[in-house]
């Protein structure tokens, strides 16, 4: 197949292209590299993929890429808390008219994967009218408009609505994959299990444990990709809003005592409280992404955990 990927350079996007490759797919990369300099991660693929640089919130950048995918993959994003909280007005830009711009380029039969999150129904979760497992057909809601990680929130509901309508009128295949607290390698130091990594590498002493009490149902980034990819290959799930994560809830008290083992480190834990505007519980109900795909999370958190604080350790 002829692949485009953009936000190829990211976290799930490099891994996602890293399958593509694999599955001796003509991949090309478009990225604007915000993420940092180009690891040697992506330095080992840039001999067997097509990788370009354009800031995709410029109509030109899309004037510029030829037409006829068998696939578009649509991962760019400004995420993350830090990001969300200090450069809101970069977030809601940068996340929308990228899309936009998109939606308005595509053709007809060009079937298009939208990375969504489940920060669009947290909101319920916290008013308590949103089930944990949690559908994907609950409501939408926004609890609090000036709640400081709100802005990435609106923005990928604003982005759900925006592929599934286009994609209705303009008479192409579209999939919206929510995705659940996806972690593995490569993926930055502003994420619980990387941070736990961390700083338990650092021998931390006492040991800062925030929101002990809260729960996650973490899901190896390789898991993701596979989801994604029988997604782009189920012929009912287009036009469809699916769950990607892994539906084995754990708390973040348990998470902590896991990596504090694997890294050999037996501090003092002091507990804190969760950040402002964390959700207490999230876990996806996968019957959709199941019915679909006969998808099942095949890496345990034990396993992803080790590798992930093994290549952070390495890093």
């Amino acid at each position: 197949m002829k692949v485009l990927v953009l936000g190829g350079a990211g976290f799930i996007g490099l891994h996602l292209t890293r399958r593509l490759v694999e599955g001796g797919h003509d991949v090309t990369v478009v990225d604007d590299f915000s993420r940092g300099a180009r690891d040697t991660a992506l330095a080992e693929l840039a001999g067997r993929i097509d990788l370009r640089s354009a800031d995709l919130t410029d109509p030109a950048a899309y004037a510029a890429i030829e037409r006829g995918w068998d696939q578009i993959h649509m991962l760019a994003a400004v995420v993350g808390v830090r990001n969300v909280v200090s450069e809101p007005t970069r977030v809601i830009r940068v996340n929308t008219l990228a899309l936009l711009n998109l939606l308005e380029w595509i053709g007809a039969g060009e079937r298009l994967f939208f990375a969504s999150t489940s920060e669009v129904y947290a909101g319920g979760v916290s008013a308590g009218v949103v089930p944990v497992p949690t559908p994907e057909t609950v409501p939408l809601m926004i609890e609090d408009v000036a709640a400081a990680r709100f802005t990435y929130a609106m923005s990928k509901m604003l982005g759900e609505a925006a592929v599934l309508h286009a994609a209705r009128a303009k008479g192409f295949p579209a999939v919206v994959g929510r995705f659940h607290n996806v972690y593995g390698p490569r993926m930055g130091a502003d994420h619980v299990i990387p941070e736990l990594s961390l700083r338990a590498t650092r021998g931390e002493d006492p040991f800062l444990l925030y929101g002990a009490d809260q729960s996650r149902a973490f899901c190896y980034v390789d898991d993701a990709v596979e989801a994604v990819l029988r997604l782009m290959d189920a012929p009912g799930a287009a036009g469809q809003i699916v769950h990607i994560g892994n539906d084995a809830e754990t708390n973040i008290g348990d998470l902590a005592k896991l990596v504090l083992q694997i890294a050999g480190h037996t501090p003092a834990i002091r507990h804190v409280p969760a950040p402002p505007g964390s959700v207490a519980r999230r876990c996806p109900d996968l019957s959709r992404l199941r019915a679909l795909t006969g998808h099942e999370p095949r890496v345990s958190l034990e396993e992803g955990v080790r590798r992930t604080f093994a290549w952070y350790r390495e890093a």
